[in-house]
């Protein structure tokens, strides 16, 4: 005689079939996520304030940056825990509309965050490559409008997916009799969504990321060459903005480098999956997901190592000197 498997709802007909994990495991995995939720949202949070606080950090890149870290922070605040009971307890008991809410916040967040990479790669090119062009191409008011236009766009699909449920148009059926069940909680996209969202929204940025950035560190080289060669004259003052200018280059291209190496694992199996199965167990995709999340975690990390003004702007706000007057002028470098 076999044991009926463990239900989400034992005493609803549509319940979802549920996974046990034994204590010791269960509690190693919440001490796990809850860490990783913790830093992510501590890390983001100093890089938040440090931005908006010091005014000497008031530029269109550093913006973008902020933009990215706010991103970063909702991830941390309103996707990760309730992710964290998803994978753990493997059911979702949080109710329908909040699973569409948390949905929505999941792609939009996901979906920013390459925007957001995007604007900045589109800074760092004007920057590195168009020095003349750049104040008149990159100035606050339309760094600030891009921003918009980026969070704009991000909520539309991520909250049409969820809401318009755009991501099942024309498998309905199919989705409701076969994939949807009580103490369920996916973003399930059909053959058709799945492969115009995964290539509009990752592989397509990340081709174009990776192109701009090898035309900057190509056109970055020649210049530098230019300049041994003696073929083009610059000041002191004019060769410390440009070596300013490529170690940011290089830790953004560091930031982007991150993203889609976390990231890259989970939109393989989602290109791929509807049309070989599905053969990926769901467990499978939370944990890629949270690889990816873990992405929120690193950027911090990563403006750590390489920028000195973030590493002295933390001291100032972790021993409260911010709070003293004219903190905010306060030379960061």
């Amino acid at each position: 005689m076999h044991e009926n498997p463990p239900l989400c709802y034992a005493s609803l007909k549509n319940s979802c079939v549920k996974t046990v994990y034994p204590m010791e495991t269960r509690t190693f995995m919440y001490i796990l996520f809850s860490f990783i939720t913790f830093f992510t949202l501590f890390g983001n949070l100093l890089v938040i304030i440090t931005v908006i606080h010091f005014k000497q950090l008031h530029t269109p890149t550093n913006y973008l940056i902020l933009s990215l870290a706010v991103t970063d922070l909702l991830i941390g605040g309103l996707v990760m825990p309730p992710s964290m009971l998803r994978l753990v307890e493997t059911c979702w008991y949080l109710g329908n509309l909040f699973c569409k809410i948390h949905s929505s916040l999941d792609v939009t967040m996901c979906n920013a965050s390459i925007l957001n990479l995007f604007l900045i790669s589109i800074d760092r090119y004007y920057a590195v490559c168009h020095p003349l062009l750049y104040p008149v191409k990159m100035t606050t008011n339309i760094t600030l409008i891009m921003i918009f236009v980026c969070w704009t766009l991000s909520a539309f699909v991520g909250f049409g997916i969820a809401f318009l449920e755009l991501g099942i148009l024309g498998v309905e059926d199919f989705y409701y009799n076969n994939i949807a069940c009580e103490g369920g909680c996916i973003v399930y996209l059909s053959k058709t969504a799945s492969f115009v969202f995964t290539i509009i929204y990752f592989y397509i940025p990340a081709v174009v990321l990776i192109s701009i950035y090898l035309k900057i560190f190509h056109i970055a080289k020649k210049q530098a060459r230019s300049i041994q060669n003696g073929q083009v004259k610059t000041s002191q003052h004019q060769t410390s903005v440009r070596k300013t200018e490529m170690k940011a280059t290089k830790t953004l291209a560091t930031v982007i480098g991150v993203f889609l190496l976390f990231w890259a694992p989970l939109f393989i199996c989602s290109l791929f999956d509807p049309f070989i199965g599905p053969v990926f167990p769901r467990g499978l995709f939370d944990f890629l997901s949270w690889i990816g999340y873990s992405n929120s975690t690193c950027n911090p990390i990563v403006y750590a190592f390489f920028y000195s003004w973030f590493r002295k702007s933390f001291k100032v706000i972790l021993f409260g000197k911010i709070f003293h007057p004219n903190s905010s002028r306060l030379k960061l470098f």
